[in-house]
């Protein structure tokens, strides 16, 4: 039967960049369960799977408006460098959470400069276009 909103499904998955960068898959963990319409994935792998049935392989790319969005320059900024406490490594690419009275805010470093360095709440995969190899493993309706 084919897969509808509602259903429990349990898949294996490799996600690709355009370069054919692996930058996720289950095949070397446990499968992934989700309950498609529920919007706990990204909405593009749920419309791929949708339709399929158990067995079935789909091979979907995803634009960035149905992934993690576009970048936001907006969520790209600046701090001095003497703000950033010395046990934090300044290196580019190095996650970091910031805190104050609004809540809690994950950032990557993305440049270091010599007075400040450049911070980005952008989710890491926000503005790529993605590709997904799902096998589907069993549904429950």
């Amino acid at each position: 039967m084919p897969i509808t909103k509602g259903d429990t499904i349990r898949v294996h998955y490799t996600g690709t960049l355009e370069d054919g960068t692996v930058f996720d898959s289950s095949r070397e963990r446990d499968s992934l369960e989700f309950t498609l319409g529920k919007g706990m994935l990204i909405s593009g792998f749920e419309t791929a799977v949708e339709g399929h049935e158990v067995g079935d392989t789909v091979t979907v790319t995803i634009p960035p408006s149905e992934a993690y969005g576009d970048m936001d320059p907006e969520l790209i900024f600046t701090v001095p460098r003497a703000q950033v406490p010395d046990h934090i490594p300044l290196e580019v690419g190095t996650p970091l959470q910031l805190s104050n009275e609004q809540g809690q805010m994950d950032v990557t470093i993305s440049e270091v400069g010599t007075d400040e360095i450049t911070l980005d709440a952008n989710h890491p995969l926000a503005g790529k276009t993605l590709t997904f190899e799902i096998e589907i493993l069993s549904v429950k309706k």
